[in-house]
């Protein structure tokens, strides 16, 4: 990929420096969390060349939102009209339909989190400018006080940037997954982005979550970091408050999220509305008991047409490289219980538990997560014993 020399925008202030840290790690006096810092947003090389891979660390599920929208682009938005092409065709893309999808994704996300009207883009610059000093205030962290802010008004001129400078996103050490969050939060706004947390000055977008907040996953999936997941707005309050609105999801998204938190979890508040779980697209991020992944179908029909809902394919991607094929089966079942009729293995044969079988453990949870969605499906997993991974 060639690199071109980053020229222009405006330097970051110190005042900024301090309010982006803030208002993402809830501190600036102290380094923030390394993973951010060194994750970039890198292709499988393994195989499955359509998926990001990174650790198992809080970028994950900012990720799995960038997975997301590029699976949509590999299967609805690259696909020829007039020609019906296999799945498994559609997402093995080449170097350049990689690069090409990236940007596009990328610059899909910030514009709509900029209501399409705006948008702004971080990048560090080693160009010299006045420097931020390293104080009680301020933890320097090589990144955050090299920032130069590019702001665009038309999608054209975002993504000729985007494209232009893709590379500071995409080394393997380089932030970034964090320049990416930055450039979100930039454009929705540092008073906007709190506001939508419902903390008031208290709190901060991160969490202490292993694998990334959800407050992320709707940054970037609705341009509001809302911790409220149902549809439109409510008012919430009792016979000695005031009634206070709560802004949820308020409008469909491109991109669906379902929900498993675990057994015994309330679930009330958490689990998704329509929007996000019908969304304009068969794909969803998942969230299964903390951790994240995508689900997608290729048939866009899908969520359109009852009968397609009957019988129908899913898989399932993480970005720590697991890919798992699924039939959903939503036609009367015998089985009273409903679940899947795949063997489990007995705990207490040690001739039916092995090593590779810890996959099937997993199993249970991402049923009970798809079935948030299709409540009484008999789900049949598709895999060979030697392909078996840990799912998590």
């Amino acid at each position: 990929m060639s690199r071109v020399k980053l020229v222009g925008g405006r330097p970051i202030t110190a005042e900024e420096a301090i309010d982006i840290r803030q208002t993402v790690f809830g501190s600036a006096s102290s380094p923030p969390r390394g993973e951010w810092t060194r994750t970039g947003l890198v292709f499988s090389k393994d195989g499955y060349t359509f998926g990001l891979k990174c650790p198992k660390n809080a970028t994950r599920g900012l990720q799995s939102v960038i997975q997301a929208f590029l699976i949509k682009h590999f299967i609805f938005e690259n696909r020829p009209k007039e020609k019906s092409i296999p799945i498994e065709k559609l997402l093995k893309p080449s170097e350049s339909e990689q690069i090409c999808a990236l940007w596009t994704c990328m610059s899909e996300i910030i514009w709509n989190i900029g209501e399409k009207k705006k948008a702004i883009v971080v990048l560090p610059c080693d160009t010299p400018q006045p420097p931020i000093s390293h104080t009680n205030q301020y933890f320097q962290d090589n990144i955050t006080e090299k920032l130069h802010i590019f702001e665009f008004h038309k999608l054209d001129d975002l993504q000729i940037f985007m494209k232009r400078y893709l590379f500071f996103f995409t080394d393997d050490s380089s932030p970034g997954a964090l320049l990416l969050l930055y450039s979100a939060v930039w454009t929705r706004g540092f008073e906007n982005v709190r506001a939508d947390m419902d903390l008031k000055k208290s709190g901060h977008l991160l969490g202490n979550h292993e694998e990334g907040s959800l407050n992320v996953i709707t940054l970037l999936l609705s341009g509001r970091a809302t911790p409220y997941l149902h549809n439109g707005v409510i008012y919430v309050g009792d016979e000695d408050h005031y009634a206070l609105p709560q802004f949820g999801i308020l409008c469909r998204s491109g991109v669906g999220l379902l929900i498993w938190d675990g057994e015994g979890a309330t679930l009330t508040t958490r689990q998704p509305g329509s929007r996000l779980k019908t969304p304009a697209f068969p794909i969803w991020i998942t969230c299964c008991t903390g951790h994240y992944g995508v689900i997608f179908n290729s048939n866009k029909e899908l969520l359109r047409n009852y009968h397609a809902e009957k019988r129908f394919e899913l898989h399932h991607y993480t970005c720590g490289n697991l890919f798992l094929s699924m039939t959903v089966d939503n036609r009367n079942q015998d089985d009273e219980d409903g679940y899947s009729s795949q063997k489990m293995p007995n705990p207490n044969n040690k001739c039916d538990f092995k090593e590779n079988d810890a996959l099937s453990i997993q199993i249970s949870p991402l049923e009970k997560l798809i079935r948030t969605k299709w409540c009484d499906a008999k789900i049949t997993f598709h895999h060979q014993v030697e392909q078996m991974k840990l799912m998590l």
